[in-house]
């Protein structure tokens, strides 16, 4: 069935409706009602929806597909022109500019307002109507204020307020709908039946596409079927492997949801077929773009890179204009209606998919204004949002039925070598995990003497910090460590464990350190029996915008975060790498987090599912599943859970000595100097030596600096 028909009848209820509003924004430029700077504002919120109206019929009517390749990219540029760099000083989504011209209330308003209404692009892609529907008639609404002289704020504000709880029942409740309905097929039905040699076809998603897009889709058209396969084969069968690591029963699963970014369209081609093989019907859901719906500094869907990653960031807190209590407790409600409403959807759900990208530039952030902010009041709201949503998820999609893969490959922009980074990441994502899992064990058997670990960095790094084991009671059948190879965590190479908070002491830095987009530079975090109580990092020359910023990405507006997470990564190959092509700054969470020692905070590494046993190869339960705080979930969840979990990794080049301390004071040497020197352990140096002898640029240099 063609997209366009699954919103035949609903699109045909509204168009009276959606017709009489684009002809009354059309009369704004010719009235003068609205006295200046505001007519200007709305003149240009007219010109942008006559831009929809346009796009919006050459949708519905197939026109695009007839677009040239030029055309295509023409009206790309003309519909995000508004927020790209080269426009965004002197445009209305940027909060500064508005607040300069309208004043700094309204004129924050009116941005945010703004923001959320280019959401209408991604709408009339997707032939939703109504979504745009109850944009123009909300703009309508604030310039029906405006022509009776300039309102107070607060009026802008009640009309955003009570738009935006109003129509969460829509809005809400269909973000859970695309999150579990595979027949919401239009992501889907552009990969299977695009010609992918066609690079047209990525103008049919909606989203910005830059020359990344451009770049990377081209660039896997130039790759034989053979390697396409393999790596979606890593992919779906770390998934599937997943399951069974896990013990759970996927064969009571249908669905499972692919979240990718825009140019890999052949490997999740081969992938959704091969998810298929297993019986799962694959779900792509796009990013939220409603703001009730978006997490700050969370994309949880298939999304193109950002026109402007400042404007993200501007915009990352404008649900501020309505966060209440009676919010939240509007929200909470329509959420539980909605996944009641697909509560069979939701039976049958896997759970997520996910292909992650690295490779850009470090985005370093510009403090604007103007732009919304949390009070603490608001902070605790989102934070209490967070958790008690989770428990309404987790009763409709339990976490310990569902589990999840991760995978990573770099973008053109990470420089001139991305063919070789490419398909050095490719041969990361596919090693031998027989092979990690045998030595990785043997490091888990000098681990597990242990009553704490003390980590320690050198070269600069003052790293010092002593994590706090569970007491095992039976080491032939317990163990404190997850033995990680290729399964939900790719690449393998890995033990983790979800430490004991009291007597968990010290600080942890962090040279740099890529946490999402944003890199933070000479991150430090003091813990006190496992909790965060000082924080702090170079990013501003203002020590107070730096502790803003970790509070903001890293504690997610917490006062305070435990540690629920203390691991050594292996995986020496993804080091070297890096350090032979000077990537070492670019990698993801996902690959850093196995190139050396490190710690997240948040919520452990098993939240919602602590009371499912755990088992490692060798067939030993991990007994390390909780900490003081998730416990507290037996009592009240919402005291457990954070909705967060942060990895932050210390480089193998930073990092000193890691010591098992036992109960005896025994003291047993794990890493001395950057080097694994437990019992087994020494293959994992070799590519650390590999590392040394690489002297062809400034970063092995630099490396070879470190480690010598």
């Amino acid at each position: 069935m063609d997209y366009r028909d699954l919103w035949y009848e609903e699109n045909t209820a509204i168009t009276e409706r959606y017709d009489l509003a684009v002809e009354r924004i059309a009369q704004f430029a010719a009235e003068s009602r609205v006295a200046e700077p505001f007519r200007d504002y709305f003149i240009h919120m007219a010109q942008f929806s006559a831009q929809i109206d346009e796009l919006f019929g050459f949708q519905m009517r197939g026109e695009l597909a007839d677009r040239t390749l030029d055309e295509l990219q023409a009206l790309n540029e003309a519909l995000y022109a508004d927020v790209l760099p080269g426009h965004y000083a002197v445009s209305y989504a940027n909060p500064d500019y508005a607040a300069a011209r309208l004043g700094s209330r309204l004129g924050s308003l009116l941005s945010a307002f703004y923001a959320q209404m280019r959401g209408a692009i991604v709408f009339a892609f997707e032939s939703r109507l109504t979504d745009i529907t109850i944009l123009w008639e909300t703009l309508i609404e604030i310039y029906n204020l405006f022509e009776e002289g300039t309102p107070r704020p607060r009026q802008v504000r009640e009309v955003l307020y009570w738009f935006f709880s109003d129509y969460s029942d829509v809005t809400l409740t269909y973000r859970v709908r695309e999150q579990l309905d595979p027949s919401l097929s239009f992501a889907r039905d552009i990969i299977l039946h695009s010609d992918l040699d066609d690079l047209r076809y990525l103008y049919r998603f909606g989203e910005y596409i830059s020359d990344t897009e451009l770049q990377l889709a081209a660039f896997m058209n130039t790759l034989p079927q053979e390697t396409i396969d393999r790596m979606a084969a890593a992919y779906t069968q770390g998934y599937q492997r997943g399951f069974v690591v896990m013990r759970r029963d996927l064969s009571k699963k249908k669905t499972v949801a692919i979240r990718y970014e825009l140019g890999f369209e052949r490997m999740i081609r081969a992938a959704i077929h091969q998810f298929q093989a297993m019986g799962l019907s694959v779900i792509l859901c796009r990013a939220a773009v409603w703001s009730v719906t978006q997490s700050p500094g969370r994309q949880a869907g298939w999304h193109a890179s950002s026109p402007n990653r400042q404007y993200d960031f501007d915009h990352r807190y404008d649900s501020a204009i309505y966060l209440d209590k009676a919010f939240k407790e509007r929200k909470l409600g329509v959420l539980r209606t909605a996944y009641e409403e697909y509560r069979r959807l939701a039976e049958v759900y896997a759970g997520p998919a996910v292909v992650e990208t690295f490779g850009r530039a470090p985005f370093s952030p510009k403090t604007c204004a103007a732009a919304r902010r949390f009070t603490r009041k608001q902070e605790e709201l989102s934070a209490a949002y967070t958790s008690e949503s989770m428990q309404v998820i987790n009763r409709y999609v339990p976490g310990d039925e569902t589990s999840f893969t991760i995978i990573a490959f770099p973008l053109p922009e990470i420089g001139r070598r991305f063919p070789e980074i490419f398909a050095e990441t490719i041969r990361i994502n596919t090693l031998d995990y027989e092979i990690y899992r045998d030595i990785q064990q043997r490091l888990i058997d000098v681990l597990d003497e242990a009553e704490s670990i003390h980590v320690t960095g050198r070269e600069g790094n003052e790293t010092d910090i002593l994590v706090r084991l569970h007491t095992l009671t039976d080491v032939s059948r317990q163990t404190n460590f997850e033995n990680c190879v290729a399964d939900v965590n790719i690449p393998l190479g890995e033990v983790f464990t979800s430490p004991l908070l009291a007597g968990t002491n010290g600080l942890l830095h962090v040279g740099k350190v890529y946490l999402g987009s944003i890199q933070f530079i000479n991150l430090r975090l003091r813990f006190e029996n496992g909790m965060v109580t000082d924080y702090s990092c170079d990013n501003s020359a203002d020590p107070a915008k730096g502790r803003e910023l970790i509070r903001q990405e890293i504690l997610k507006n917490h006062d305070t975060l435990p540690l629920g997470e203390f691991a050594i990564g292996t995986n020496t190959t993804a080091y070297a790498m890096a350090g032979r092509f000077g990537i070492i700054e670019k990698l993801p969470i996902l690959i850093a987090e196995k190139m050396g020692p490190h710690f997240a905070v948040g919520d452990t590494c098993y939240s919602w599912s602590e009371d499912s046993p755990m088992y490692n190869p060798d067939g030993r339960e991990v007994i390390a599943r909780d900490n003081e705080i998730s416990l507290l979930r037996r009592e009240d969840p919402a005291k457990a859970y954070f909705g967060c979990h942060t990895d932050i990794t210390i480089p193998y080049a930073e990092l000193g000595d890691i010591t098992a301390v036992c109960a005896d004071g025994r003291r047993l040497p794990v890493i001395r100097e950057g080097r694994f020197v437990a019992p087994g352990t020494g293959e994992l140096n070799e590519a650390l030596n590999e590392a040394l002898d690489e002297t062809s640029d400034e970063a092995s240099r630099e490396i070879k600096s470190k480690l010598q």
